[in-house]
């Protein structure tokens, strides 16, 4: 369920939740016959601080997201290949 809207999707990946709000994503992407694109979305709900350096904001989040899985074990992707 979105935090903002309430809608609802399902089968959008794995939803990862903490206290305040926060989270990371996992998801599939692409509809072609082979490769695919793992899409991470990570948000950090803060209500003080908005001024901050994203990278700086993430970081926590980033490292949880990433001692969740082996996405750079399974790809050998040290790095995204896009940041929006």
């Amino acid at each position: 369920m979105d935090p903002v809207d309430g809608s609802v999707s399902d089968n959008q990946g794995w939803i990862f939740k903490y206290a305040d709000g926060s989270r990371f994503v996992f998801r599939q992407s692409g509809t072609g016959s082979s490769g695919t694109t793992i899409r991470l979305y990570l948000e950090k709900y803060n209500k003080n601080e908005i001024d901050l350096d994203v990278n700086d904001a993430l970081k926590d989040i980033i490292q949880d997201a990433l001692q969740a899985c082996a996405i750079v074990e399974i790809t050998g992707m040290k790095e995204p290949t896009v940041i929006t």
